[in-house]
C-alpha cells in the first residue's frame, strides 16, 4: 500500500520551459515516466533487463544520473526530482545519449520509496539537498530517522546509501542519524573515505558551485546490514 506523502517544501517550477524542453515534456516523458499510484515492479521497468536498480533522489538537473546511465548501460538508474526545469533538462540528456535505463518521477522520491517492493534497490544517491539550514527547518532534512527505515526496506543487504553534502552542519546532523540506525552501517577506513569522491564521480554542478565559494563537500557511504533475523514465539531458529 502506498503511503499518503508528506508535504513537500521547496520550489517546483523555475523559468518558463523553452519550446524544445516543454516538447520533451509531452513527448518523451511519457516513455520515461513511473507511476507511484501503484506498486512498482522493478523487473518490468527496463525490457532489455538490467542487473541492479539504483535511485537518486533531487536529481537536480540530471548531469550526475545521465552520466551514470550513460557509464553503466546494465544498471537501472530512478531519478526522482520535483522541479519541473531539472525534468526537463534530464529529458534533454536522455534523448541525447539515448539512455535506455533510466526512469523519471516528477514529484517527490518518498511516493516512489513507498511504491518499491522490498529489497529492490543495490543503491541510493542523495546529493547536495537543501540543507534547510535554520533550526525549526531541520525536520525538513529528508534522511530522517524514519525516512532511513523506509530506505531500508527497499535496499538489500549490502546496498550502499550514498551522501554528498557541502553543509558542515548538515553533514553531521546526518551522520548522527546514520550512527543511531540499527540500519545502516558506517565504517570508513580513513579520512579519504568521505574527503574524496566516489571512483568514477562526474561530479555535479551543486558541487562546482560548493568549491567555487570555498566550501568543502563530504562524500559518505553508508551501508545497508543484514536484515535481523525474524524470531518466534521461542526465540531465534536454532543454529
Amino acid at each position: 500500500m502506498v503511503r499518503p506523502q508528506a508535504t513537500l517544501f521547496g520550489r517546483r517550477r523555475g523559468k518558463r520551459l523553452t519550446a524544445r524542453h516543454d516538447g520533451l515534456m509531452q513527448t518523451a516523458l511519457p516513455g520515461v515516466a513511473l507511476d507511484a499510484s501503484r506498486p512498482i515492479a522493478p523487473a518490468a521497468l527496463f525490457p532489455q533487463g538490467v542487473c541492479e536498480l539504483w535511485l537518486e533522489i533531487g536529481f537536480g538537473g540530471g548531469e550526475h544520473l545521465a552520466a551514470l546511465a550513460k557509464a553503466h548501460p546494465h544498471v537501472g538508474y530512478i531519478g526522482c526530482e520535483p522541479f519541473r526545469n531539472g525534468v526537463a533538462k534530464a529529458l534533454a540528456s536522455i534523448e541525447a545519449e539515448k539512455l535506455r535505463n533510466v526512469r523519471l518521477y516528477e514529484g517527490d522520491a518518498r511516493a516512489i520509496i513507498e511504491a518499491l517492493p522490498d529489497a529492490a534497490l543495490q543503491g541510493v544517491y542523495l546529493l547536495y539537498p537543501d540543507p534547510w539550514p535554520k533550526r525549526r527547518q531541520r525536520k525538513r532534512r529528508f534522511l530522517s530517522d524514519a525516512m532511513l527505515s523506509r530506505l531500508a526496506r527497499i535496499m538489500r543487504p549490502g546496498a550502499e546509501l550514498r551522501f554528498a553534502t557541502d553543509i558542515d552542519d548538515n553533514a553531521g546532523w546526518t551522520l548522527a542519524r546514520l550512527l543511531r540506525s540499527p540500519h545502516f552501517i558506517w565504517a570508513p577506513e580513513s579520512a579519504s573515505d568521505w574527503q574524496d569522491p566516489w571512483r568514477g564521480w562526474p561530479g555535479t554542478r551543486y558541487e562546482a558551485k560548493a568549491l567555487r565559494e570555498g566550501r568543502k563537500p563530504a562524500y559518505f557511504t553508508f551501508r545497508r546490514n543484514q536484515a535481523p533475523v525474524a524470531q518466534g514465539p521461542n526465540g531465534p531458529p536454532a543454529a
